[in-house]
């Protein structure tokens, strides 16, 4: 499944910041084409954060999961994108998508391992075999 998703980043090469806005600004104004594009164009960029913050075990086993629950992540975050930021002195600052989503990913991606790693923990039965019986005498 992985090899999918890099064709598909390898098929939405990244863009230059300008394409980028008027992208994102035709996303924002009901094109579900063009929102969609804007997914397409940043999936090899999820794959890049997933690939540094999770351990390879935790890779081979949740990251397709974590990878497809990131997708809803992108939509959403299309529609929060500030096309107008400024900087603190009033300057029109344009920003990356990428760099506008990458905290939002990377905490997901933590959070969905914790959640993960403790949902594994719950489900696990101790190995009572390898604890001793505690003896205890009583003297009187």
């Amino acid at each position: 499944m992985w090899e999918t998703y890099r064709q598909i980043a390898f098929k939405y090469p990244r863009i230059s910041l300008e394409e980028e806005r008027q992208l994102i600004a035709q996303a924002k104004g009901k094109s579900k084409a063009k929102a969609e594009e804007v997914v397409l164009r940043h999936v090899g960029f999820v794959i890049r954060r997933i690939h540094k913050k999770a351990f390879p075990s935790y890779l081979a086993r949740y990251g397709e999961d974590i990878l497809s629950d990131a997708i809803f992540i992108l939509y959403d975050k299309i529609k929060t994108y500030d096309l107008q930021y400024k900087d603190r002195q009033g300057n029109l600052k344009p920003v990356r998508f990428s760099s506008y989503i990458w905290k939002r990913i990377d905490g997901f991606i933590i959070d969905s391992l914790k959640q993960e790693s403790q949902r594994r923990r719950s489900h696990e039965s101790p190995d009572w075999e390898r604890y001793e019986p505690v003896v205890t005498t009583s003297s009187s």
